[in-house]
């Protein structure tokens, strides 16, 4: 190969010296390695030229320990062999090597040019040696180079880069003749250093000033509104770009590729890609992540192997890019196809690429893969423990995300606002108050109290361990309260049944002048939700729609839920139609709405349009199915859903899912199936389910299985008073009252006391609460004469009092009093006297609904001819003209 490229020089001297330069150009070593051979035969390896022209070489194919042989071996020192080197060094990303190079050339006396200047200013800018900077900048003043364009540029470049903006500034203005380089210095360093509305100035200036952008101004500019965010000045630029002739450049068609997949038209990104005429990496790069910016996951990763197929290998950072784009698909397999290329590229060291597949684990549900490329990790810096306790916290395993965070607490490690996000997430999921308490102290002695996302979190964690007043006294203590940290407290009130205090938040939001969101109003219609607040509820519709949330699915799903939990299902539904994007929260609020009015069929029907609507069912979702046949008695199609959960939808059963099946079979009296399923479950049975059976139990009136489940329930949750009070009702349906006696005793002894029947009524934005035969309402006479008045009317139509579903053991006179003052009875009685001739009355009951109280209002709604709505703590009964919704099965 030597001999055909020799024979294109004519003299011998100037063949090697050509040679050399050519051969330092294309770092072709092997070659170069030869051309050494060949000048040590024929002796001319001593040369100074050929000697500078080899060092060169050698430092720019890293083989540094040649070069500086050849220059240790010099008899006299040369400064273009120093120079050589230290350039390498600077050019192989060795500044430190470089700086050390530099000192030994001075120590041996030998006088800096411009060129060595230049290579050693970029040394200290790339290690940040600001001090060595200046001293060397002395040096340049000293021996008469600072006003050479080359030398300035760079002390330009090494003071920005140190961070030393404004003397970089002042250096460029001392400049005597700024060339274009001069000014894409200054412009390139005010880009990297994030000063993107200076780099825009500095480039109006630039043009005014008469001088021609090249190439490296254009792409380095259009990085600057890609920074702004400014897709106008972009397209400006872009329109300039084209006018001075650099549409085919590689560098300024991979900035525009940049510039639209981050911040305009994704399609734009595409079109400018697509006239690359040879993408490069850099160019598949910008594509691949703007496609993941813009969440076009699938496209990302086929453009992936499109890059592949065309013979250009994935860098660590395409590969991040897919592993996010897999993450968020949670495609499993694919993830661990990226991991393998990973392994293959020898780059599982990066700490970058770790957490990238740390996060792509979690996300994929492979917390066992996560947890071991975590524990590979030679050190554990603070972004990968983030992203494992995070992604712990996220998968449901909370306790060993605390525990993760204990570990490094305890080994003094450093923890920041994303860790302590992450372990307020895994003690909410956990509801563990006393961990909740210490966090809370750790947050206020390292100074986070006052950072408003750890103390909104801060609320959300105690409002899940049911410590609403810790809650509140965060947020008095919050010194910058915000929209976030008002909705925080307001769901906290709203979920724990204090609706009232919810909306006095409200109020005081509304007179710090702060404008609520779309999450505000969300928080308090679920508030009036809560309180079948409906009056309330559609006041909060008017604000929804005078604010203009009436297109956000958040607002438009709250309201599909207030209308349903406040009795109005028919305004649900309209709600539920105006959603303009319904997405799976939207359809499982009104089949689980319809679910609770009673109208399963419907629920069922509105479930297959939702399927057809390609929209898939989650375990929220089939739990409202399983309901909605619950409540119509629909056994058969129960179980046809609760077996194609797994196969069809993919979706685990869980506790609840059973518990519905069981007490569909309890309910239809098909008790040993359901103890059948109770026995074969895959895990043990809660109290929900237990509980389903011992209602099945006091319907069906078998007492064995009552006593079992009951037995179950005293082990699982001793304090619930329902158990005691169900069981005696079943030992006194059957007569057994020294049954029912034995567990009053009990109940007595254990200090557990039956929990009221509660009722609420809500006339003119007020609350109104009802106990059996209480007389604290102000309008009680009335309301106890409208009984009685009804009452005459009822036995009139038929009505008798069914006295024996009181199972007290008293005469039958006294239970039919008893009955007729149930606080379900007094507070429809006080909707008759309290609320306009023919509008619904609407209560809620906060027990199951008595079969007298059902039978009653059956006759009161045809006799008064008004609809009565129930809410009671199962589901709604409508009770319209003589009949009610639930078909008298509840």
């Amino acid at each position: 190969m030597l001999l055909p490229m020799l024979q294109k020089f004519g003299s011998t001297y100037i063949s090697y010296s050509k040679l050399l330069s050519q051969l330092a150009q294309t770092k072709a070593l092997n070659e170069g390695l030869q051309i050494h051979g060949h000048l040590i035969k024929l002796r001319l390896s001593e040369d100074p030229k050929h000697r500078n022209h080899l060092v060169n070489l050698y430092s720019k194919c890293k083989v540094f320990s040649h070069a500086r042989k050849l220059i240790e071996e010099s008899e006299e020192p040369d400064l273009v062999s120093w120079s050589s080197l230290i350039s390498g060094y600077v050019q192989n990303g060795l500044g430190e090597k470089a700086l050390l190079a530099f000192h030994e050339m001075n120590v041996l006396g030998v006088k800096c040019n411009e060129f060595a200047f230049s290579s050693v200013l970029k040394a200290c800018a790339s290690t940040k040696h600001f001090i060595l900077g200046k001293q060397i900048h002395g040096i340049v003043i000293v021996a008469g180079f600072e006003s050479d364009v080359f030398v300035a540029n760079t002390l330009v470049v090494m003071y920005a880069k140190c961070g030393h903006i404004l003397d970089s500034r002042r250096l460029f203005e001392d400049i005597p003749e700024r060339n274009v380089v001069s000014w894409n210095a200054l412009l390139s360093c005010y880009t990297q250093s994030d000063f993107f509305g200076e780099a825009m100035w500095l480039f109006q200036e630039m043009v005014a000033s008469g001088i021609r952008p090249d190439e490296f101004s254009l792409s380095t500019i259009l990085n600057a509104t890609t920074g702004l965010g400014d897709i106008g000045h972009g397209k400006n630029i872009h329109g300039y770009l084209i006018k001075l002739g650099y549409e085919g450049d590689p560098f300024s068609l991979n900035a525009l590729v940049d510039m639209y997949s981050k911040v305009g038209d994704f399609g734009d990104a595409l079109t400018i890609f697509c006239n690359i005429l040879k993408p490069d990496i850099i160019s598949w790069n910008a594509l691949i992540a703007g496609c993941v910016s813009h969440e076009y996951h699938d496209v990302a990763l086929e453009l992936l192997d499109r890059m592949e197929r065309s013979g250009i290998r994935p860098t660590v950072f395409t590969l991040s890019s897919a592993l996010k784009a897999s993450a968020a698909l949670g495609v499993q397999e694919l993830g661990k196809q990226i991991h393998a290329k990973l392994i293959k590229l020898e780059i599982l060291s990066d700490p970058f690429v770790s957490v990238g597949l740390i996060d792509m684990y979690c996300k994929c549900n492979l917390m066992n893969y996560a947890v071991r490329i975590y524990h590979l990790m030679p050190e554990k810096e603070l972004v990968a423990m983030n992203a494992m306790v995070s992604g712990l916290s996220r998968n449901g395993e909370g306790r060993e995300a605390l525990t993760l965070f204990l570990e490094m607490y305890n080994q003094k490690n450093q923890f920041d606002h994303a860790t302590l996000l992450a372990v307020l997430n895994a003690i909410a999921d956990l509801e563990a108050t006393i961990i909740c308490k210490q966090v809370h102290t750790l947050i206020v002695k390292s100074g986070y109290q006052d950072d408003n996302f750890i103390s909104n979190s801060l609320v959300d964690s105690y409002r899940k361990c049911s410590r609403v007043d810790e809650a509140a006294k965060v947020f008095e203590e919050c010194p910058n309260l915000d929209i976030p940290s008002y909705t925080s407290l307001m769901t906290a009130y709203a979920q724990s049944g204090q609706g009232e205090e919810a909306f006095k938040l409200y109020l005081k939001l509304l007179d710090m002048d702060m404008k609520p969101d779309s999450f505000v109003c969300s928080c308090l219609l679920n508030a009036c939700a809560n309180l079948s607040a409906y009056e309330q509820g559609k006041q909060m519709h008017v604000h929804v729609l005078k604010m203009g949330f009436m297109s956000d699915v958040f607002a438009g799903n709250s309201l599909v839920n207030m209308y349903a939990k406040c009795g109005s299902i028919d305004e649900a539904g309209q709600a539920f139609y105006e959603v303009p994007e319904r997405s799976v929260v939207s359809w499982s609020a009104m089949i689980g709405g319809l679910a609770q009015h009673g109208h399963g069929k419907v629920a069922l029907h509105l479930f297959d349009n939702m399927l057809k609507d390609g929209i898939t069912p989650n375990y929220i979702t089939l739990v409202s199915v399983l309901s909605a046949c619950n409540h119509a008695g629909l056994v058969d199609e129960a179980q046809r859903y609760f077996e194609m959960m797994e196969d069809q939808f993919g979706i685990e059963r869980t506790q609840e899912h059973y518990a519905c099946m069981i007490d569909v079979l309890g309910r239809a009296g098909k008790l040993d199936k359901a103890m059948d399923l109770v026995n074969n479950m895959p895990f043990e049975a809660n109290g929900a389910i237990w509980g389903s059976l011992l209602g099945a139990a006091k319907i069906h009136k078998d007492v064995e299985l009552g006593q079992y489940a009951a037995e179950m329930l005293y082990n699982l949750e001793p304090e619930k008073s329902s158990t005691h009070v169900l069981l005696a009702n079943i030992y006194a349906s059957a007569g057994l009252w020294e049954n029912v006696k034995e567990v009053r005793r009990l109940m007595k002894d254990n200090n557990v006391k039956k929990e009221p029947g509660m009722s609420w009524m809500e006339v003119k934005d007020k609350i109104y609460t009802f106990i059996v035969g209480d007389k604290i309402n102000p309008r009680s006479e009335e309301i106890y004469s409208k009984l009685e008045e009804m009452s005459h009317l009822m036995a009139k139509a038929g009505y008798v009092p069914m006295s024996e579903i009181d199972l007290h053991h008293v005469e039958t006179k006294e239970k039919q009093l008893l009955l007729s003052y149930h606080s379900e009875k007094l507070a429809v009685a006080f909707g008759l006297i309290a609320t306009p001739p023919g509008s619904p009355i609407r209560v809620k009951k906060n027990l199951r609904i008595c079969m007298d109280c059902h039978t009653a209002f059956k006759y009161i709604s045809k006799i008064v001819s008004r609809e009565i709505i129930i809410r009671d703590i199962n589901r709604f009964h409508h009770f319209r003209n003589g009949s009610c919704s639930c078909g008298d099965y509840w």
